[in-house]
């Protein structure tokens, strides 16, 4: 019975897997990007460049677009290969936008910069990307909604856009 019961599963289990295929897990690519979800966007030591964005926001009446993730997580990848995309242009005019390294701190011994999350009041970084818009004195506009970026390479790039842009 046992045996039967397993059989069955794997079964069903390999007729799936096409069908998984073709709904959306093969990986998405951006005109341009040779791999969409690998990047070197994230700087590792990011407070100064944090503080000159703030400043920048200050000078130019902007927001600042703190996307706290890494190379190494494909959604945080996904995302700022995205935003280097030329439809995304208007989101760089409208923010001064930084990559700030904070390893996969949700992973333990993978986190790092551990400052910068603690900086804007993260007590936990639930997955990554975390993206916090800040206005220029470094108040975070999002907070219940800055965790959720971490399915961004999931997300359709009009959500993103409009997101970003409202």
């Amino acid at each position: 019975m046992i045996r039967k019961f397993f059989a069955a599963l794997t079964a069903s289990l390999l007729l799936m897997t096409p069908a998984l295929a073709a709904d959306g897990i093969a990986p998405r690519t951006l005109p341009g990007i040779e791999d969409a979800y690998k990047t070197d966007a994230f700087i590792a030591d990011p407070m100064a460049t944090i503080d000159a964005a703030l400043a920048e926001a200050k000078g130019a009446d902007k927001r600042v677009l703190l996307v706290m993730g890494t190379g190494g997580c494909h959604d945080s990848a996904w995302l700022a290969n995205l935003i280097a995309t030329d439809r995304f242009a208007p989101v760089r005019d409208r923010y001064a936008i930084v990559y700030a390294d904070i390893g996969m701190p949700h992973v333990r011994g993978l986190g790092r910069n551990p400052a910068v999350p603690k900086r804007f009041g993260f007590k936990k970084i639930k997955g990554t990307p975390t993206v916090a818009i800040l206005t220029a004195d470094g108040t975070v506009l999002n907070r219940k909604a800055a965790p959720k970026w971490r399915n961004a390479a999931s997300r359709s790039d009009d959500e993103i856009y409009n997101e970003l842009m409202q």
